[in-house]
């Protein structure tokens, strides 16, 4: 059997080799999707309003990006 090449700590994968500048906007899609979640299901009257609310929670940022970008024409 070969050896396995023994490699040091910082050779392969430098410990702080990932990004984290993604951290605040994650928090941020977080706490969006949170609070239309929470206007949307208050704004249901049967269950499947409710799912098509959740659904529209998910999305919601994107649609916000996307009109934003519309209205400033770019």
């Amino acid at each position: 059997m070969a050896k396995e090449k023994s490699t040091s700590e910082g050779e392969c994968c430098p410990p702080n080799s990932y990004k984290r500048g993604n951290a605040a906007s994650g928090g941020v899609y977080g706490l969006a999707f949170i609070g239309a979640l929470v206007y949307f299901l208050q704004h249901a009257d049967t269950f499947w309003i409710g799912v098509l609310g959740v659904l529209k929670a998910i999305v919601w940022p994107a649609i916000l990006a996307y009109r934003i970008l519309e209205f400033l024409n770019m």
